[in-house]
């Protein structure tokens, strides 16, 4: 499995788990809900500050979305 996509489902379990939705992750991060879609589905891969961003909302490491151990 590519990259992207494998961070896309690591992100979609980790909003999941939080209780967000998707318009609620793309709202605190000032994007539209189509454009976070785009990374949960590994469309468009994601920059270093929405990476840091992301980690901090959903309280996980960049680890858990790399699948690093």
């Amino acid at each position: 499995m590519e990259l992207a996509k494998k961070i896309g489902e690591a992100l979609k379990e980790a909003r999941k788990a939080k209780g967000f939705t998707q318009k609620e992750v793309a709202a605190k991060l000032l994007m539209t809900q189509q454009q976070y879609s785009r990374f949960e589905n590994g469309v468009f891969e994601l920059n270093y500050h929405q990476i840091a961003a992301l980690c901090e909302l959903l309280e996980i490491t960049p680890n858990d979305l790399f699948d690093i151990t």
